[in-house]
């Protein structure tokens, strides 16, 4: 349960970082693994950060600002 858990988060947020990021999204499948790869990476920086997320509201968070990054960060490379 908690494995589609957290693919059904990961694909929400990697959906939303697609929206934030005005159309930067890859579809529904690289959504879900961008998304995966943004809850890594979101839960990294706000350990960083010294912030905790709590709740599943909190793993939503975290995960979208982990994705947004994420994007960020292959769009400044695909530019290079």
């Amino acid at each position: 349960m908690n494995l589609i858990l957290f693919l059904l988060i990961g694909g929400i947020a990697g959906w939303l970082a697609g929206l934030i990021m005005k159309g930067r999204g890859f579809g529904v499948l690289a959504n879900v693994g961008i998304g995966i790869v943004g809850s890594f990476l979101g839960s990294l920086v706000f350990r960083l950060l010294g912030l905790a997320a709590m709740g599943t509201v909190g793993q939503l968070v975290t995960a979208t600002v982990g994705a947004v990054l994420l994007l960020a960060i292959v769009g400044a490379l695909k530019k290079a």
